[in-house]
């Protein structure tokens, strides 16, 4: 496993693999830990560790600590962590009070309750009030929780959080989210303000289903040493927004002329959905790639000299009596081989006969094939279905979300959206971008990236297609380097895209998140040439 992890080490290149972006599962961690025991760090001095690291980002934040503390205090080690922070809290002044809602089980909790009791610390006897505008720590289950707890606990704590009184916070994890699939465990869960990530992210805080719940993620480092990192089998990197300082990009040569900074075509647009064109469109200028060239519908394609004079249009599609786009009589009169990456997908509808004609054509495309939105709808009802990826001896990048995913791949299981996109990646040979609040970007075992602190105010209309583009923009200027791409450049584009939408102060529209995308693209470009 140690050989393996150290091919894949050379192999990704971003996000750097450490405790701040490596994901695992909560067996994993479990794992760690023992080992680190075994070679002689105490229990007790680990607690310690995390529970003076928890103290010291509290004590940064008076704010948060002015109206008076409660510490939950679970039955296991995560009660102890938060006994210790107990402890210290009341060791700088603050107003601490501890209840525990379940019988104290590890005897290392009981000895640090019974020392904060002795200091001082007031046990409560009766649940505390939610609304008073103090802080809430819940450190009742952890890393392992697996057993059932009383509703009345968790519904305590959300009536806290729904009031808007004081603050909340959960170690490790929320008390009721599964650490491996992000889902609710009893029904109900915590809904935390902030969680403390000590050592590694587990997985399922990082889900989408997780979301509401977790609040603010914040990584509490335990120093955890790069051998017991190097023992896990899988690599799964979580991205956040600070890492947008770290991205390189492969670039043409500087006297490069146009046609060598990457060709793209993009497929797009139906008498139904006129206005997804101009998006995908937005997308592959914003990426700065030499030449765009579309396959658009008529009344289209004679209106986009007016917004988009730089595009080259290269074809019309023809339109079913359904008002969906024809793309085979327009496919088969070009030479797709002279495309870097070519996109095809957003509004075209669905024709399933027409998509089946088309088939040969895009399996002997040589260069990137982008699928999004109802060109995956239309594989999905082909009669060849997903066979079509694996009879594409050349990169195929999919860009579904849930849904489309599971009409893709109905038959496909997993705990969490990792394992269903790696599930169907290893399956299939291909690169999947499952969409979310939380993307997920893989092409199978045994790597993935998760993108995580992402704005909610961008889960709109048009921010699909405007991907779509920018990927095969970003994938053709990338691929005019000269230098093969991976799905390590999707994740970028992923990852670029959600912080132009993160970052972007004109709005969270499709369009003017493409024009903060255009800028990005530039400043990452001219900081690697500086």
């Amino acid at each position: 496993l140690i050989i393996l992890y150290k091919f894949i080490m050379n192999e990704i290149n971003w996000p750097k693999l450490d405790s701040k972006h490596l994901i695992v599962y909560s067996k994993q961690i479990i794992e760690i830990e023992e080992d680190i025991f075994s070679r002689g760090m105490p229990v007790e001095a680990l607690m310690e560790k995390v529970g003076l690291k928890l103290s010291c980002w509290l004590f940064k934040r008076k704010d948060l600590l002015e109206n008076g503390i409660i510490v939950f205090i679970g039955p296991g080690h995560n009660g102890g962590d938060g006994a210790v922070v107990a402890r210290e809290l009341l060791l700088k002044g603050y107003d601490v009070s501890v209840w525990c809602p379940l019988p104290i089980k590890k005897k290392l909790t009981q000895s640090h309750l019974n020392y904060i009791t002795s200091l001082g610390v007031k046990i409560l006897d009766n649940p505390p009030d939610p609304l008073k505008d103090d802080l809430w720590i819940d450190a009742i289950l952890g890393n392992n929780q697996k057993k059932n707890i009383d509703n009345k606990i968790i519904s305590l704590f959300n009536k806290k959080f729904d009031s808007g009184f004081g603050e909340i916070i959960s170690i490790d994890i929320p008390t009721g989210i599964c650490p491996n699939t992000g889902k609710i465990l009893f029904g109900n869960a915590v809904k935390s303000g902030y969680t403390f990530s000590i050592g590694l992210k587990k997985i399922g805080i990082l889900q989408d289903s997780a979301i509401p719940y977790v609040g603010k993620i914040i990584d509490i480092e335990i120093d955890i040493s790069q051998k017991e990192l190097s023992k896990g089998s899988k690599i799964y990197l979580g991205v956040q927004n600070r890492d947008i300082e770290s991205i390189k990009l492969l670039l043409p040569p500087k006297n490069a002329s146009k046609y060598q900074r990457g060709r793209t075509l993009l497929v797009t647009g139906s008498e139904k959905y006129y206005g997804a064109p101009y998006l995908v469109i937005d997308g592959a200028l914003s990426s700065g790639v030499g030449v765009v060239k579309v396959l658009v519908p008529d009344g289209i394609a004679k209106s986009i000299w007016k917004v988009a004079p730089e595009v080259i249009v290269d074809g019309s599609l023809s339109t079913s009596k359904e008002g969906n786009s024809l793309l085979y009589e327009s496919l088969k009169k070009l030479d797709l081989n002279r495309f870097d990456s070519i996109v095809i997908g957003p509004g075209i509808g669905v024709d399933v006969l027409d998509w089946e004609k088309c088939i040969s054509s895009l399996i002997n495309f040589k260069g990137i094939l982008i699928l999004d939105a109802d060109a995956l709808n239309r594989i999905a009802k082909s009669k060849k279905g997903c066979q079509f990826f694996l009879d594409r001896h050349s990169q195929t990048w999919i860009t579904p979300h849930i849904l489309e995913f599971q009409r893709l791949f109905p038959d496909l299981c997993g705990s969490n959206n990792i394992e269903l996109a790696i599930s169907a990646a290893s399956k299939f040979n291909i690169g999947i971008l499952l969409k979310g609040a939380h993307s997920i970007i893989t092409e199978g075992n045994p790597v993935a990236w998760q993108l995580y602190e992402t704005d909610e105010n961008s889960a709109r209309a048009g921010l699909g297609d405007l991907l779509s583009g920018f990927i095969a923009g970003m994938a053709a200027s990338e691929i005019s380097s000269g230098k093969k791409i991976t799905t390590e450049s999707l994740a970028k584009y992923a990852f670029i895209h959600s912080y132009a939408a993160c970052h972007n102060s004109n709005g969270s529209n499709a369009s003017s998140i493409g024009v903060e995308l255009s800028k990005i693209v530039r400043q990452i470009k001219t900081g690697q040439m500086s």
